[in-house]
Parts: C-alpha cells; structure tokens; sequence
C-alpha cells in the first residue's frame, strides 16, 4: 500500500517525472498538474504527491494560486482517511498570502472549517454525524459546486467506513450499518452487501463480516529462549557489588 501512496499504478511517466525530479518546483509545470488532479475527479484516481506538489508550488509562487484547485484537492484528500493525506494537505496551506487578482471572493476561507469537521468525524469514526452534517442545508455549496464534480466521492467515503467495520465487527446490526453507510433504502444495503460478500440473517436484523487478522481475537504466547551461557554471564553480573 505505500508503494502504491508513493507512486500510483495510474500515474502517467510525465507526471512521475514531474513529482519526482527537480521539475516539481518549476511553475511552468503547475497547468500540467492541475489537469492531473482534475483527470482524478473524473475518474476515482488518486495521486496525493502530485496534489502536495500542486499546493507546494502554490506556496512558492501565491500568484498561481487557484481556489477550486485547493477544495478539490482537500475533497480528494478526504476520500483517503485514515490516511494523514488530508492534514499534509493543510500543512501547506497555513499562512498563505491572499491573493489579490482573483476575479471573486476567496471561497475556501469559508470551506476550509467545514472540511476540516468533516475529516474530524470521519477520524474518529462517527460516521453518521459525518452523513448529517454533509447533507445538511449548511453543506450544500459543497455539495453541489464541488463533492459533485469529485465522481465515487461518497462511495469513498462509504469504502473507509467498510474498512473501519470490518476491523472492529464480526457481527453488526443492519439499522446501525445503514447509518454508518448512509444507505437508508433496505434494497440499497442488501446490494451493498451482497457486493461486499458480507451474509445477512434470515429475518435481516444482523449482518456478519467474515473473519480477519483485525477482528479476531487470538491469544498470543511469546516464548523467549534463552541458551545456558547467556544465562551464566546474567547471573554473573547481576552478582557483582
């Protein structure tokens, strides 16, 4: 998984040199990754160097610097938790300069406080609150000049809750599991079911998740040996005043 992190099946030679070499810092090349990042929009890739390499030259160079890139950015980044991607993102956008030859207003001051609750909620797993607030009324900008652009954004979502389910649970409640996934249509979660190869009971009330190294207790006994010799020089010293 980090060699994928690292450098994506999917990225292109031309933007694996980019990210790679010295031409990262070239701020000709920013029009070559911005593409990049909106080729991942489209179509559910990721690449979180290439974006960091977006937001680093922004850094450098405060007249580049493009808004909707930025949220773009941050959305794709959400997608990632657990992943630190989305607090690397940040980092590099603390103490940024304002850039006085946008055409409109600035919209990420205003988002960037609701992405940061977002990814809050999905780090520590409070996945409906995290379905409440993104579907509230106070989200819907985000929702529909930006998370709509983002294909299979909440299917993403939807993949880390999967992930954090199957780690914790060998058997979880349907109501509980529709909230977690946001899939209130009872049609809708069997299917999703289904597709995760997860088995429902008779009356579907309870879902069981196959076994795995993280949601299987195991006791685990450590034996230690220790030959005669280490054993004497031990006592030896142990022994001296």
């Amino acid at each position: 998984m980090a060699s994928s992190w690292i450098s994506p099946p999917t990225r292109t030679e031309l933007i694996e040199n980019l990210v790679s070499g010295v031409d990262r810092y070239n701020p000709s090349n920013v029009g070559i990754l911005e593409d990049y990042l909106y080729h991942q929009t489209r179509t559910q890739e990721y690449d979180c160097l290439a974006n960091l390499a977006i937001l680093k030259l922004y850094q450098f160079n405060p007249d580049l610097y493009n808004p909707d890139v930025v949220i773009h950015i941050l959305i794709k980044a959400l997608g990632a938790s657990p992943l630190p991607d989305f607090n690397l993102c940040i980092s590099l956008l603390d103490e940024r300069p304002v850039n006085a030859s946008l055409d409109e207003d600035d919209p990420l001051p205003a988002l960037l406080p609701v992405l940061n609750g977002l990814h809050h909620l999905l780090y520590r797993c409070r996945f409906p609150a995290f379905w409440r607030a993104y579907r509230s009324d106070q989200l819907s900008n985000l929702r529909d000049n930006y998370t709509v652009e983002c294909a299979g954004f909440e299917e993403s979502i939807r993949e880390i809750v999967v992930r954090a389910v199957k780690s914790t649970f060998t058997r979880i409640g349907t109501d509980r599991l529709s909230l977690y996934l946001d899939l209130e249509s009872p049609e809708d979660l069997k299917a999703y079911i289904d597709k995760l190869r997860w088995t429902m009971n008779s009356d579907g009330t309870v879902v069981s998740i196959p076994p795995n190294p993280d949601n299987q207790i195991e006791a685990i006994v450590v034996q230690e040996s220790i030959k005669l010799p280490q054993l004497t020089k031990v006592i030896s010293q142990a022994a001296k005043p």
